[in-house]
């Protein structure tokens, strides 16, 4: 892969990721006022960063997992 392509893989990815948790943000906010429960945008983004902590906790778990499972099957049985 060039540079060229990296980069701009690179910067695709930083501009998705903020595009969704600035919308993730949005429909939060918006959420509460159709609920009737108006609230200010620190507190939708409080909510935001706990749904990105929770969603990369559990990402890496699975990542631990499935590496821990891989090594197993790789391992020879004993003799």
């Amino acid at each position: 892969m060039s540079g060229a392509t990296r980069r701009r893989r690179a910067i695709a990815s930083v501009v998705l990721w903020w595009g969704g948790l600035t919308l993730l943000l949005l429909l939060l906010w918006l959420r509460s006022r159709a609920a009737g429960q108006p609230t200010d945008l620190a507190r939708c983004a409080a909510s935001e960063v706990l749904l990105v902590a929770v969603g990369e906790a559990g990402d890496w778990l699975r990542r631990r997992w499935l590496a821990h499972r891989r090594s197993r099957s790789t391992r020879l049985p004993p003799a």
